[in-house]
């Protein structure tokens, strides 16, 4: 049976993950896809987002690009995701609800073991970009004192 085309620059460690964990670039479609349903519905969560994201095609499709690049190792990723969440109004509780949905979600569109793989790479992400916002917003106060 023919390989399918990956759009990767690593294949061979793309296919390697493919293989240990189930996923594939349309799974991580249906994910990415799912997950911001949910979060744009949140009663908490939404509202952030809305104030930001006015046209949500372009952000679900670098989120797709995301989402690749961080599970299966495709490099077609090229933003930079801190400083773009590093001024959020959001706190470790907005951190842990986004959690909770993407958990959700992976247990429905993952099988296990792609599951496990989202899940440990979302929590890491997670906890550096909570860490990011904290130190944007520690530094805020010095910034005004220093006239910036």
């Amino acid at each position: 049976m023919e390989q399918p085309t990956l759009n990767s620059a690593r294949p061979e460690m793309t296919r390697a993950l493919m293989q240990q964990t189930g996923l594939s670039d349309g799974m991580l479609h249906d994910l990415v896809h799912r997950f911001y349903g949910k979060v744009r519905r949140d009663e908490v969560l939404g509202p952030i987002f809305a104030a930001r994201i006015t046209d949500w095609e372009p952000h679900l499709e670098k989120m797709v690009s995301f989402w690749s690049s961080v599970a299966l190792m495709t490099g077609q990723y090229h933003g930079a995701p801190v400083p773009a969440h590093a001024g959020l109004p959001v706190t470790w509780a907005h951190f842990e609800r986004w959690l909770g949905l993407f958990r959700a979600t992976a247990e429905e569109v993952c099988p296990p073991e792609g599951a496990i793989h989202v899940i440990e790479r979302a929590e890491r992400i997670a906890r550096s970009l909570h860490m990011a916002t904290q130190d944007a917003t520690s530094a805020m106060p010095n910034l005004r004192r220093a006239g910036a």
